[in-house]
């Protein structure tokens, strides 16, 4: 039987929305679950994200999908066999909405940022403040050590950074913490590298009266802190699993595979299968975020030598005084809904939270004008800068391209102000256009500049986006 009927939500003239679904209670079971799947089928067969949302549009689950139609209909079909933790869903579920993504990476990145952001009942995992694992290969001690982390950036709770992260190696972020701990077991038996916190100092005769772990007897180190290797023959195995971490493992799969048949064979089973969790776990080392997918995590675009990149940023936009303070303007909003604006700042290359500001839009009719927005977020971050009251950044950042970075710069002339610099920063390409020229700069993707930039528009984008998800969860629940 129908549940008793709530009324459907209306837009703020009394009318329904083109695709709203029928007021809850007025379908039966079936019904309902015959609408969804219908619906779902229609979605584009993209990567993507996916919000189920209860009869009030309070988001009860979100998932992500490399294809959002047969993601998303598996939920609806008769024969949906989603276990214990996600088939009481099925009883308050009305509708779902969907953002589509490019790659599968952008759907894992952002499903994790939803999920840390509006916490769905239905939702069992990535609900806590842990990011994604990143493989660390250390680069400035005498020993390299290789070993996963959840914080690539190394910041410690007094700010600093840890020493064994500068100039280090950061491969990720990978889909599975467990996965890649197995790979690094697995590839451990061919490197030999290290994986302990021992500080290991070249020709200290310490060294030779040390006993080593068991790691060493087991064939799994070559236990360089008891003086068992070189520091350059060492460093050289080091080099050689840094290669293979980042080119195709062809040559080690095969290898495992060949050694998976003879086991097999000789009808020694376990170890057939224990060969294929191997390789397994090798495999899975390409399960992770690419610079060449376009999407950077909060936690990805490290910059762990901010004074060498306020350098090289001075030297690409022809300063003539050094970069200090730098702030980036984003946009965020989901069709034109609860559009929001950030403000970022950063000093000396690390993050002043004290100094972020939030904007909710109130001037541009929709909210679904970007450039509209820029300018009402230019002018009112800007006005006591523009009257003298304060100083300027020395560089504002624009998330976007030279669509955004005029609009800044229109807002900025209706001001009546020239700030020292303002430039843009295209997604993708990841192009810098900055004010007054024709021409974009273009940068090595490892620059340090541009690594800054990247990282100071990622935050942007972070503070944004959690505000715009914060006040849709307000309009969903009714909150004030």
């Amino acid at each position: 039987m129908p549940d008793d009927p709530i009324p459907a939500a209306t837009d703020a003239e009394g009318f329904l929305p083109r695709d709203a679904p029928p007021p809850w209670g007025t379908e039966t079971f079936e019904a309902r679950m015959l609408r969804l799947l219908r619906k779902a089928r229609q979605l584009p067969d993209l990567p993507g994200v996916y919000l189920m949302k209860d009869a009030a549009g309070v988001v009860l689950y979100v998932g992500k999908a490399s294809r959002l139609p047969d993601r998303v209909a598996s939920y609806f079909v008769p024969s949906a066999d989603l276990g214990p933790h996600k088939r009481p869903m099925l009883d308050v579920v009305h509708d779902f909405e969907h953002l589509a993504c490019e790659t599968e990476w952008e759907a894992l990145l952002t499903e994790n940022r939803l999920i840390k952001d509006i916490h769905p009942r239905f939702n069992v995992r990535l609900t806590d403040d842990k990011t994604f694992p990143y493989l660390v290969v250390t680069q400035r001690e005498d020993f390299p050590r290789v070993f996963v982390t959840r914080n690539p950036a190394g910041m410690r709770d007094d700010g600093t950074v840890a020493p064994e992260m500068k100039g280090a190696k950061v491969y990720g972020p990978f889909a599975s913490a467990g996965a890649l701990r197995e790979a690094v077991a697995v590839l451990q038996r061919v490197f030999r590298f290290r994986t302990c916190r021992l500080d290991i100092v070249a020709g200290d005769e310490r060294n030779k009266r040390f006993r080593p772990c068991l790691l060493y007897a087991i064939n799994q180190c070559t236990a360089p802190c008891a003086d068992k290797i070189g520091r350059e023959e060492y460093r050289a195995d080091v080099d050689r699993f840094a290669r293979f971490v980042e080119s195709k493992r062809s040559q080690m799969l095969r290898e495992l595979r060949e050694e998976m048949e003879r086991a097999s064979a000789r009808l020694d089973f376990e170890q057939a299968a224990a060969i294929r969790d191997r390789m397994r776990a090798v495999e899975r080392l390409d399960e992770r975020a690419d610079r060449r997918d376009g999407w950077q995590p909060e936690a990805e675009n490290l910059v762990l030598e901010p004074e060498k990149a306020l350098r090289s940023l001075q030297r690409t936009l022809e300063l003539e005084e050094p970069v200090r303070c730098m702030e980036c303007i984003d946009i965020a909003h989901l069709g034109g809904d609860e559009t929001v604006g950030s403000k970022v700042c950063f000093i000396d290359g690390r993050p002043f939270k004290s100094e972020y500001r939030r904007y909710r839009i109130k001037t541009v009719a929709g909210g679904n004008d970007d450039y509209a927005s820029i300018r009402e977020v230019v002018s009112r971050r800007y006005l006591e800068a523009a009257s003298g009251a304060e100083l300027f950044p020395d560089v504002i950042i624009i998330d976007g391209g030279p669509g955004q970075l005029n609009a800044a710069l229109e807002a900025f002339a209706a001001l009546g102000a020239t700030p020292p610099m303002v430039i843009s920063l295209a997604k993708k390409e990841e192009l810098i256009f900055v004010q007054h020229r024709p021409e974009p700069i273009r940068l090595g993707r490892d620059n340090p500049g541009l690594r800054l930039c990247q990282a100071i528009r990622d935050e942007a984008h972070r503070f944004a986006q959690h505000y715009h998800h914060v006040l849709r969860r307000k309009r969903t629940l009714g909150e004030e």
